[in-house]
């Protein structure tokens, strides 16, 4: 097997890949011009999710405490009319 038959058929791998290798820059910033916005919507929508998922669970929490606390008085008040 001599070099010759080793890289016969290269050529236009390497021509394709030194192309790609020069066109990469440009594509990527063009890429990037248009993933970053896209990108960015998807976070913005994330975190206003995530606050209202916070704000409904800040609520719930409260209206339990709330409850717990009603509860825990009426059993003071039925503790308190049963002489305990």
């Amino acid at each position: 097997m001599s070099l010759n038959n080793l890289f016969s058929g290269w050529g236009a791998t390497v021509v394709i890949g030194a192309g790609l290798t020069l066109a990469a820059p440009a594509l990527l910033t063009v890429a990037g011009a248009v993933i970053r916005p896209m990108a960015k919507g998807l976070i913005k929508g994330g975190l206003s999710i995530a606050d209202a998922v916070q704000g409904v669970m800040a609520e719930s929490s409260e209206q339990l405490n709330d409850l717990v606390a009603e509860v825990q008085a009426e059993r003071a008040a039925a503790n308190v009319t049963e002489g305990y």
